[in-house]
């Protein structure tokens, strides 16, 4: 590793901790209705969505409805991107004269945006119209996104209550999240990026002529729009196949360090607005404390092994060292602009998020490298985490660690007051179990499956021929997308060629399960929360505000995704490192 690329690690971390107040501050007065500095410019659209929509500002919900609303929303919003990519073909927007999208690929990518996924099996540039990627793509960022805040908000409100049936209202949540939070900071972000050299346009390909004499189309869009959300929302998904590592996506060593700070923005923010709406801000310290430790082991692991470089090449006499000359250590797959450092940087942090941008391509890293970021979905995303989607999965696994502590000492848990009991401890263990069948059986399941000769839905042969490794690489490629799917990350570790029927129906599957089977079990347990009393803080009470519990939550997130998923990290990244040291490829 080198002084540089610590120092803009380090810097990084240095501007997320500094944002993390402010930004929790203002949400935490967004969701408890008090007034912002942004009221008297966007108030007037706060309630002409409720009069448009026929909602009532003062009427909550109990926690069966909550997620009724939620259900209803994702479908309509699935409907209306499915519809829009079938009738592509018709509709104004699109210069280049694109057909309808297949059938299987909308399925897939409207379950994609609508779960926060945006995992890609398209090139967008040759498959989605200017229409699609705006009323459609961008639009499901926007409330994909809100959606995961006003889920968080709703758990939080069960710790922060007492004694009530309650939860929140979800379309008072969504809106609120929407006007104030999305909406603004996606502005100002586009603005950033536009002076930066990221387009935002609605003209043609450019047609140009390379150095060469072939002539090549250069496509063009509304880029900076979709790209500010895609960051801050978490979606992930890139408006061109190269994602981020695209000059008209992310041109500069800034718009790269702008994008990885959007990222992190609300989800640090949220452990601040977690700790002022329960009324002790040092609870939402000591979960960024232990987001913190996890994420900085990852980036210095990721790091380190992306700056060792691959052996085999040194064994060709290959020099794997930085010098003033050359960066060293494992530059494919890089782009130069950004270096290893900022790709180590940038694959953690998306990973850790539910944010599916890449920079840099996963499948090109050393095998220990790799396995980062596929354990960092493996463990729900749970490191700073996708907006609202962080927030509620760290809480899921507070509940778990604290009904360990009580395990361990033989009191019943508790949590911010709130007993831990029998409800509680099955929502938080089916969200995890779910998620995780979801991973390991389909998985599993693509590795084995070989299709008919005449199969009228998917071309004949094994799912793996669309593998482009074998042996324990091919594995990892086979993993990651389940892991990503149901993670709802969207990343892709690239290597495999998704877009076949097989692949678009189970990997939809897989999203849904990600989202709504980990969704649903923590709303029943926000609205069993919520119901309780709060008992009096005793000289019995565990603390969980200190370094102990920071350390108990981290055991735990780490172990239980160890315990998880280790026997299939070890047949894939695992083996392929003990391989690549013996100055093998695989076996």
């Amino acid at each position: 590793m080198t002084p540089l690329g610590l120092f803009q690690i380090v810097l990084y971390f240095a501007l997320i901790l500094a944002a993390a107040k402010p930004m929790g501050a203002f949400m935490a007065n967004v969701f408890e209705g008090k007034r912002t500095f942004l009221h008297p410019a966007l108030r007037w659209l706060e309630t002409l969505t409720y009069r448009v929509c026929g909602v009532r500002e003062d009427a909550e919900q109990r926690w069966t409805e909550y997620t009724a609303s939620l259900l209803s929303f994702s479908v309509f919003g699935f409907l209306l991107t499915y519809l829009l990519q079938r009738a592509q073909a018709m509709l104004p927007w699109n210069p280049q004269g694109l057909g309808a999208v297949s059938p299987d690929l909308s399925f897939n990518t409207a379950v994609s945006f609508v779960t926060n996924t945006n995992w890609q099996a398209y090139s967008g540039e040759s498959t989605m119209s200017y229409l699609v990627q705006m009323a459609a793509l961008t639009v499901q960022n926007f409330v994909s996104a809100a959606a995961g805040i006003a889920i968080a908000i709703a758990l939080v409100r069960g710790f922060a209550r007492q004694e009530q049936k309650t939860i929140g209202n979800f379309w008072v949540d969504v809106t609120r999240a929407t006007v104030y939070v999305l909406l603004p900071l996606s502005f100002v972000a586009a603005l950033v990026f536009c002076s930066q050299g990221v387009v935002q346009n609605l003209s043609p390909y450019t047609s140009a002529v390379t150095v060469e004499g072939a002539k090549q189309a250069i496509a063009q869009g509304p880029v900076a729009s979709q790209e500010a959300i895609k960051e801050l929302g978490t979606n992930g998904g890139g408006f061109f196949n190269a994602n981020s590592s695209h000059p008209f996506e992310n041109p500069t060593p800034f718009t790269n360090l702008f994008q990885m700070f959007l990222i992190f923005l609300i989800p640090g923010g949220l452990t601040y607005t977690f700790g002022r709406m329960v009324k002790d801000t040092r609870q939402g310290w000591a979960i960024f404390a232990a987001f913190s430790v996890m994420f900085l082991a990852g980036v210095f692991v990721l790091y380190h092994f992306e700056q060792s470089g691959n052996p085999i090449l040194g064994n060709l006499g290959i020099e794997r060292h930085a010098t003033a000359a050359q960066a060293g250590g494992n530059m494919e797959g890089k782009e130069v602009r950004f270096g290893i450092a900022n790709s180590a940087l940038f694959a953690t942090i998306t990973t850790d998020a539910s944010c599916g941008a890449v920079n840099s391509m996963h499948d090109s890293f050393t095998p220990i490298a790799g396995l980062v970021p596929l354990f960092n979905i493996m463990t729900g995303e749970v490191i700073f985490g996708g907006v609202g989607a962080g927030l509620y999965g760290i809480l899921l696994y507070c509940i778990i660690a604290v009904f360990i502590a009580g395990l361990m000492v033989g009191r019943t848990p508790e949590y911010l007051g709130k007993k831990i009991e029998q409800k509680e401890v099955k929502m938080a263990m089916l969200a995890i179990i779910a998620t995780a069948a979801s991973i390991l059986v389909f998985a599993g399941i693509s590795l084995a499956a070989n299709f008919a000769e005449k199969g009228y839905w998917n071309a004949p042969g094994a799912a793996i021929a669309n593998l482009n490794n074998n042996g324990p690489h091919g594995f990892a490629e086979m993993l990651y997308a389940y892991v990503s799917a149901t993670g709802n990350n969207g990343s892709a570790f690239a290597g495999i060629n998704a877009n076949t029927p097989w692949f678009n129906l189970t990997l939809g599957l897989a999203m849904l399960i990600g989202r709504f089977l980990f969704l649903i079990p923590l709303l029943a347990a926000a609205g069993s929360l919520a119901a309780k009393k709060r008992l009096p803080v005793t000289a019995g009470t565990f603390p969980t505000h200190g370094p102990l519990f920071v350390g108990l939550l981290v055991g735990t997130v780490v172990i239980v995704g160890a315990l998880t998923f280790f026997p299939a990290l070890s047949l894939g990244p695992v083996v392929e490192h003990f391989l690549m040291n013996s100055g093998r490829l695989w076996s």
